[in-house]
């Protein structure tokens, strides 16, 4: 049973790591909510299922005899700005987890993907893990609820862990492109909005960290970058041979979240980072 794992949601970060525990010899069950991607699970994992959040018993079955249980769920991309859409991608599934966990004939530990979203705005001050959350939108409130949920089922036989995630790059989501179409263009405001970021190396990494070293409780997850959108699109330009970018700061930027989010609990208790500096 110690190597029997699940990860709940296989899309683009759990897909990685379901094949990643699968390869390192452990019985991996990875599920998703469509079809065809169950199909394609199946040909690298132990077992591929498909799983709704809000399909209780389902949940039930795929926590049943294991040891770890990693969520990895987002909504899709074209819907995630709904409300609706949000609460039902995390809600329901963190209410069923709970039951799971607490009526699982054995101890249990719960690996869950958050988001720093978590903090709103903080117009660039520092946060860390003990800094108190005040949802001020939907979106906030729906990530702290479901965290909260979760956090109910911590027990002496059960571990939850909370995994709080920068803003996710890698490959296939490479920060060429987000940025090579702002190069040589006039851009308004100053830049200096600061967005934390985290690689899918070192995403596998800290989950495979946090299930070896057991880890409970909650952890920021993001690089030692710490670097403006100015900075990060001249970093893209420059390494990439694109002309710069020119900032008017006449002109009023929109108004968007801004925070420093501190990695050194994380750092602390011993995870390295592979990709500590932003990698353009």
């Amino acid at each position: 049973m110690g190597n029997n794992l699940t990860v709940i949601g296989c899309g683009y970060v759990g897909a990685v790591l379901a094949e990643y525990w699968q390869q390192q010899g452990h019985w991996v069950t990875g599920t998703a909510t469509n079809p065809e991607r169950v199909d394609l699970l199946q040909s690298t994992l132990a077992q591929a299922r498909q799983v709704r959040g809000d399909d209780a018993q389902a949940i039930s079955e795929v926590v049943s005899n294991q040891a770890t249980v990693v969520v990895c769920v987002a909504p899709p991309r074209a819907q995630a700005s709904d409300p609706t859409v949000y609460a039902a991608t995390y809600l329901p599934l963190a209410q069923n987890l709970v039951k799971a966990i607490q009526q699982a004939a054995q101890p249990l530990q719960v690996i869950y993907l958050s988001s720093c979203s978590v903090y709103g705005d903080r117009q660039g001050a520092w946060v860390d893990e003990t800094v108190p959350i005040v949802p001020t939108t939907d979106h906030m409130q729906i990530l702290y609820e479901a965290e909260q949920t979760l956090l109910q089922a911590d027990s002496s036989s059960n571990s939850v862990c909370i995994l709080r995630l920068g803003g996710i790059y890698g490959p296939g989501r490479e920060l060429l492109k987000r940025y090579a179409n702002l190069a040589g263009k006039t851009l308004p405001g100053k830049g200096d909005r600061i967005i934390n970021w985290i690689h899918l190396a070192d995403i596998v990494g800290t989950i495979e960290f946090a299930r070896a070293n057991h880890l409970a409780g909650i952890y920021n997850v993001v690089d030692d970058s710490v670097m403006t959108v100015r900075e990060q699109v001249a970093l893209v330009c420059a390494q990439h041979q694109l002309p710069p970018a020119i900032w008017d700061e006449s002109q009023p930027a929109q108004a968007v979240k801004n925070l420093r989010v501190s990695n050194q609990k994380l750092k602390t208790a011993g995870y390295p980072l592979i990709y500590p500096k932003l990698v353009a």
